[in-house]
Formats: structure tokens, sequence, C-alpha cells
């Protein structure tokens, strides 16, 4: 566990300073010792309440689709307390929608 000290450290700081922020899905894994995910589904509104607050930039958003075009995804990442904080969000899209 010594080796993810650092994102659990930035996991218990991020929910001291914000809160009032929405729950996300949290990842944090040995491949990548230096960095915490948090992960939306379906809510695009929560990813972009967590990167105002974060004060990432709108432009440092990327977008893609995946699934044959199915799923949105926007991810961003910002270096916070000395860890890789990376913002995921999915969401189904408007052609997916269509097919129910």
């Amino acid at each position: 566990m010594s080796d993810l000290v650092a994102p659990l450290q930035l996991l218990r700081l991020l929910a001291a300073d914000f809160p009032g922020l929405p729950a996300m899905n949290v990842e944090v894994s040995t491949l990548f010792p230096k960095m915490l995910e948090l992960i939306s589904h379906d809510d695009f509104g929560a990813f972009e309440e967590w990167r105002a607050a974060l004060g990432v930039r709108p432009d440092a958003v990327s977008y893609a689709e995946q699934s044959a075009g199915r799923t949105r995804v926007l991810r961003a990442e910002t270096d916070y307390a000395g860890v890789c904080l990376r913002l995921t969000a999915y969401s189904g899209t408007h052609r997916n929608t269509e097919a129910r």
C-alpha cells in the first residue's frame, strides 16, 4: 500500500477541500502509482463541476468517441499536490439514445 500513499492522500485532500462536489468513481492503480482518476458515467455535469473547481482550463479537455460512436468521452489531467489527477466522463451519444 505504501506505493499508493500519494494518490490516496490526494483523495483525502479532495474530500476535505471539495465536500460539496458530486461523488465520482475513484480509480487508484499500482500500474500508475502517482495518479488518481475520478470517473463519471452519464454525467458530464459532474465532470464540469470538478474541472472548474480544480481550475482546469476548458481548452485542456479532450473529447473522443468510442464504441463505434455510441459513447462520448471527456478527459482532462492536472497536477494537484504532486499527483496526476485525471478526470474522465463517459456519456451516451444522441445516436445511442435513438436506438432505444
